[in-house]
């Protein structure tokens, strides 16, 4: 962890502490607690507060409108609602170590060498990694739906879904140049229409509904915690784009053999009897899930590719599956790389 690094997430958990103890009181609460850290995205929780600072590089405004979107009424019980309020400035931590009483606010700087916009949020509980028997993939599904159906409230930046895509395959070039590990992935990104790869907005047709943009179950929790209901968290890439983006994921973990066949059946199946817009209700879903999908493929062998650089190892037996798919993808027939929007 680089010094700038420690500082983010020291400052981060002095920010969460000091909001879940208003008043000077003595306490005895557990240290704050790191639940990621990476340069996209620390996020440090204490007490039942979660303080979220985000990419150096990220749009202040983009983003202020996605934590808006959060705290819409249109969405209540679908996205969790911030406790930041878009239009107010948040208070850092004091270096003095005195009382503060910042209120919720709109994404602010945090006084580190590299300022990062940070966001405010209340605590949830998690999707349980070691019971994959309990995976909500139906409630998932079921939010999506929900989400899909909901008009925009306000106008918003463009689900960033393939704009992930993009820098995850950027930073796989990144660190291994010249590599040949990198060629059946860049095949396939290659095999990808323009759209998929960011470089054009997505066909008009499939382009205005609300999207989550980075679906996977790391991105549910129930709230409140524990058994409150599950909801969508972090809304850093979401937006107005195609909803066969949101069911990418999970359609090509199933079509690597990563899904069970009955996980992705049950997934499908709410997503469709909850009226979910993005496949047809009694048709062939991969004609709109085949793009996403194969680009989800991409991106996840990118990132999979670039860290075991960085780590100096092999591929894992689940990153050697969606390597080996981009293999087969890259052998598809030239029109399922079609733009859609014809």
């Amino acid at each position: 962890m680089t010094t700038t690094q420690t500082s983010v997430v020291q400052d981060l958990g002095t920010l969460a502490h000091r909001l879940s103890h208003p008043a000077r009181t003595r306490c005895v609460c557990e240290p704050p607690q790191v639940l990621a850290d990476r340069p996209d995205g620390t996020v440090v929780r204490s007490g039942a507060i979660v303080a979220k600072a985000h990419a150096a590089d990220t749009d202040h405004e983009a983003l202020a409108a996605r934590v808006a979107l959060a705290a819409a009424p249109q969405l209540t019980g679908i996205l969790l609602p911030p406790l930041t309020a878009p239009g107010r400035s948040l208070t850092a931590p004091d270096p003095s170590g005195g009382p503060q009483h910042p209120e919720p606010s709109e994404p602010s700087e945090l006084p580190t060498p590299a300022p990062r916009p940070v966001t405010l949020w209340p605590l949830g509980a998690p999707v349980d990694p070691t019971d994959p028997g309990a995976a909500p993939w139906a409630e998932a599904a079921v939010l999506l739906a929900r989400l899909h159906r909901t008009v925009p409230p306000f106008r918003l930046p463009a689900m960033r879904g393939p704009a992930k895509a993009a820098r995850a395959v950027a930073r796989m070039r990144a660190a291994l140049p010249g590599d040949p590990a990198v060629l059946p992935v860049l095949a396939a990104w290659r095999a990808l229409p323009a759209w998929a790869r960011g470089e054009v907005p997505a066909p008009a047709r499939r382009a205005g509904f609300l999207c989550h943009g980075d679906l996977h179950l790391g991105q549910l929790v129930r709230h409140p915690a524990p058994d409150g209901p599950w909801l969508l968290i972090d809304v850093d890439d979401a937006g107005t784009g195609d909803p066969a983006w949101d069911l990418g994921r999970p359609a090509a973990w199933y079509a690597a053999g990563l899904l069970a066949p009955e996980d992705w059946f049950a997934f499908l199946d709410a997503y469709r009897s909850a009226g979910g817009p993005a496949v047809p209700a009694d048709a062939d879903p991969w004609p709109e899930l085949d793009v996403p999908a194969r680009a989800l493929t991409v991106q996840t062998a990118a990132l999979a590719l670039a860290k075991c650089a960085v780590e100096q190892r092999h591929p894992d037996e689940h990153e050697q599956l969606m390597i080996e798919s981009c293999a087969r993808i890259a052998t598809l027939p030239p029109e399922l790389a079609a733009d859609r929007a014809s």
